[in-house]
């Protein structure tokens, strides 16, 4: 006996025209919000919580934050500043031993080996005697 296995388990079926059953929920209940808020609030008062309630009610259901939907970012959000935080740093012996067994092992490298040629450093007097030069050659050009 054969069984057909599903293909795309991740897409959700479109119920309602172009919309799933879960983009339809959201824009009904933000229309219905709109159409209450429309009708008992006052005009100014109605038509902004309306057009808050539009704008949620679209993003939920068509907005996506790199190809998540909205209403998990909004979720991962909540949990985030909900949650408590527990930071643990753990230090290991081990690893600094490990650390200075490969700091010896590059030093007895080749590269290691060779001489390493001093750094010139640009003290106050050899600033002054650049910026002169500098001038002079400037000067006669």
């Amino acid at each position: 006996m054969e069984y057909q296995v599903p293909q795309f388990i991740e897409v959700e079926d479109k119920l309602i025209g172009p919309l799933t059953l879960r983009q339809f929920i959201y824009l009904a209940g933000a229309g219905g919000i709109c159409v209450i808020a429309l009708l008992y609030l006052p005009f100014v008062v109605g038509l902004l919580v309306a057009l808050l309630a539009g704008g949620f009610g679209a993003a939920l259901a068509f907005y996506k934050v790199n190809s998540k939907p909205f209403v998990e970012v909004l979720e991962d959000g909540f949990n985030y500043y909900t949650r408590s935080k527990l930071f643990l740093w753990k230090h290991s012996g081990k690893a600094a031993a490990e650390m200075n067994a490969a700091a010896a092992a590059a030093a007895q490298s080749p590269e290691a080996l060779r001489p390493i040629r001093p750094v010139s450093r640009l003290t106050s007097g050899k600033l002054s005697e650049l910026a002169w030069s500098l001038d002079v050659e400037k000067g006669t050009q």
